[in-house]
């Protein structure tokens, strides 16, 4: 059984072999090593058995010593198949570049739907979407995948609050959700305007209620900014007081920077690697040998195949590997200094309310210690101090 295995690859064909006491002849052919299988006796003077295509020579040889004759009945395996194809070259051609054509537009981008938003937003994500590439005609295995393009939107569009890309076929899907400005409901009560920190006041902008400081004021948290309460005491009217009171604000900042950065930036030199995933296996398909930077910053990507609409148990992957190289920077100190103090503005404006402003820095302290400047940085901010405290029957 193992002798014959295998032997549709390598083909094997089937014989007739004529003559008195045939069987004497397939009995020659196995002492001299010659595989045969299946004999059958079909008359008194007539064998056929089937022998593997690479043992025809020999045992054509063998025939001419004999009085026998040998006639080649049927032709089996995938060398005669394919020779039988091959001899069809214009029509398997023709084959292959049909199968090739489809692929190539089964993996191409043909429709983008939204769904979910004003035509104002649609715009913009179609604007966007073609800056990443993805437009009709983009070939697909080239784009970011559906949920990178889903963050890259929801950055790049500021009024969207979710978006959802499927790919269905040669189409991309998009459903799309816009952020909504809920307002505040407003009190049924009345109101105070008071400080919630302390600070000097340098502005101030009344909608309703009666101011209770003035400009240049200091106020601490709690103190009463705007009374809800107008008029006489004996005729007082409880308003909802609306307003803003801008203040001089104080924060102290403490912070090291260290006197040598480090940068990792990429050379430009690049190598590509393509595989194929089978069953969590990757087969490298283009690009054999990993490059030998000393650093590198890998991105990977893996795409759906598909043909027509079905997908392809196998995903083609790629593999972008970037030169990087290290270069360390010796700052002066007042370049540490200056760095420093970009770093904690930006580090206090994520937490001060998004109209505030700072004004003024001060350098409260420096000391150049263990190869790092260490600072404590003042800074001067005008944001709007107020919030509100209702008003009881007890006031």
């Amino acid at each position: 059984m193992k002798r014959t295995q295998g032997v549709f690859v390598k083909g094997y064909t089937t014989i007739r072999v004529k003559g008195k006491f045939p069987e004497f002849f397939l009995n020659r052919c196995v002492d001299k090593g010659i595989v045969v299988w299946n004999v059958k006796k079909i008359d008194e003077s007539t064998c056929e058995a089937n022998v593997k295509l690479e043992d025809v020579s020999r045992l054509k040889k063998l025939r001419y010593k004999t009085p026998y004759k040998v006639h080649f009945h049927s032709r089996i395996g995938m060398p005669f198949l394919f020779q039988a194809v091959w001899k069809r070259k214009p029509l398997l051609i023709g084959f292959l570049f049909c199968l090739a054509l489809i692929f190539i537009l089964s993996n191409m981008v043909w429709g983008i739907d939204v769904e979910g938003v004003t035509p104002e937003i649609e715009h913009k994500i179609e604007e966007s979407l073609s800056n990443y590439g993805v437009k009709k005609g983009a070939w697909k295995l080239s784009l970011d995948s559906p949920s990178e393009m889903q963050q890259k939107l929801l950055n790049d569009v500021p009024e969207l609050l979710w978006i959802g890309i499927t790919e269905k076929g040669t189409t991309y899907h998009l459903q799309g959700v816009e952020k909504t400005i809920v307002e505040k409901e407003e009190a049924k009560g009345p109101q105070h305007l008071v400080a919630k920190k302390k600070g000097t006041i340098v502005y101030m902008y009344i909608e309703k209620g009666e101011p209770k400081v003035e400009i240049n004021d200091v106020v601490k948290p709690g103190d009463m900014l705007v009374s809800g309460l107008i008029g006489r005491e004996e005729e007082q009217k409880s308003v909802r007081a609306e307003g803003e009171v801008i203040a001089d604000t104080w924060y102290t900042s403490e912070l090291s920077v260290p006197l040598e950065a480090e940068y990792q930036v990429l050379t430009g030199e690049e190598e590509k690697r393509y595989f194929l995933n089978l069953f969590n296996v990757a087969i490298p398909i283009w690009g054999f040998k990993e490059p030998d930077y000393t650093i590198k910053h890998v991105e990977k990507k893996e795409h759906d195949v598909h043909f027509f609409s079905w997908r392809f148990p196998v995903t083609l992957s790629t593999k972008n590997i970037h030169e990087q190289e290290s270069y360390k920077e010796q700052r002066s100190v007042s370049e540490a200094v200056k760095e420093g103090i970009q770093q904690a503005k930006q580090e206090l404006m994520n937490k001060l309310p998004i109209d505030s402003k700072i004004i003024s820095e001060k350098i409260l302290h420096q000391q150049k210690e263990n190869g790092k400047v260490k600072l404590i940085l003042y800074f001067k901010v005008h944001e709007n101090i107020v919030t509100s405290y209702p008003i009881t029957q007890g006031d």
